[in-house]
C-alpha cells in the first residue's frame, strides 16, 4: 500500500536525477489499490489542484513519489470516507503546513459529499443541493450536466435545486462515462426506470387516495419497499443476462 503523504503536491519543472514517473507509470502503481482509476481521473484531480506534477521542457507530466502518495490519499479518502474534493484538498493542505487536521465526523461524511449545508446552523443536510454543489459532487463540467439534463437523466426543480437522488444519479452517470458510456446510451435505462416507477405508482395510487391517514402513510412505506425490490430484481436480471452472454 502507498504511504500517506506528509507534504504537498510537487510542482515546477522536472530536473535531471529526480525519480520522476510518467502518468502511465503512475496509473499502473495506483491500480494496485484502485483498479478503476483512469488517466482521465488523474488529469481531473490535477485540474482540481489536488496534485501538481512537474513538467518536462517539452510539456510532459512527470510525477514524484510524493505526488503518487498524495493521489493515493485523495482516492482513499473518496473511497473510504465519501468526502468531496474541496474537503480533501483543505485537509491535505492543512497537513502539508504541519497542522493537526481531522477528518469530518463519520456521521457527516456522506452528507458532506452531497454538498448541502443548513446556513442557519452550519450543519450539513442531504435535503437539496445547488447546481455548483452537484457539479462538485459528480466531478463534471457544466456542459456535461447540460447534456445529462437534455436526455432527462438529471432534472432540477422549479427553484433550480436538486434532490439527494439526483446527486446519486449524477455520480453514477459520471462513473459510467469513464467506461465510455455516453448519455445517449443510458436512455434505455431511464426508460426502464420510468416504466418501473409507473408499476409502483399503479399499486400505491389507491392507497394514497384513501381517507385514512394511516393508509396513506402505508402507501409511502409500500412504495419504498416496492422500489427496493424493483432495484434488486433489475440488478439480478442484468447479472443473469451477463452470465448467459459471457459463457
Amino acid at each position: 500500500m502507498l504511504r500517506t503523504p506528509t507534504g504537498g503536491a510537487g510542482h515546477g519543472t522536472a530536473t535531471a536525477g529526480e525519480r520522476l514517473m510518467s502518468i502511465g507509470t503512475v496509473l499502473s502503481r495506483l491500480r494496485e489499490e484502485f483498479p478503476e482509476v483512469t488517466i482521465s481521473k488523474i488529469r481531473f484531480l490535477e485540474a482540481e489542484g489536488l496534485v501538481e506534477p512537474r513538467r518536462t521542457p517539452s510539456g510532459y507530466r512527470k510525477f514524484s513519489p510524493e505526488d503518487v502518495e498524495r493521489l493515493a490519499q485523495v482516492l482513499r479518502m473518496q473511497r473510504d470516507h465519501y468526502l468531496p474534493l474541496k474537503v480533501i484538498r483543505e485537509h491535505l493542505d492543512a497537513l502539508s503546513h504541519g497542522e493537526q487536521a481531522q477528518l469530518p465526523a463519520q456521521g457527516a461524511q456522506r452528507e458532506l459529499l452531497d454538498g448541502a449545508w443548513d446556513s442557519d446552523s452550519d450543519r450539513p443536510t442531504a435535503a437539496r443541493v445547488g447546481r455548483a454543489e452537484l457539479l462538485a459532487a459528480a466531478e463534471v463540467s457544466e456542459e456535461e450536466l447540460d447534456e445529462w439534463e437534455s436526455y432527462g437523466l438529471v432534472a432540477a426543480d422549479a427553484d433550480g435545486g436538486y434532490d439527494s437522488e439526483s446527486v446519486t444519479v449524477a455520480r453514477l452517470v459520471a462513473d459510467l462515462g469513464r467506461f465510455g458510456l455516453e448519455p445517449r446510451h443510458l436512455r434505455a435505462m431511464k426508460a426502464a426506470a420510468d416504466r418501473e416507477a409507473g408499476l409502483v405508482e399503479q399499486v400505491v395510487s389507491p392507497l394514497r387516495r384513501h381517507r385514512n391517514p394511516q393508509t396513506r402513510a402505508h402507501a409511502e412505506a409500500t412504495a419504498k419497499e416496492l422500489a427496493a425490490l424493483s432495484v434488486r430484481l433489475h440488478a439480478a436480471l442484468v447479472q443473469t443476462a451477463l452470465g448467459v452472454r459471457l459463457q
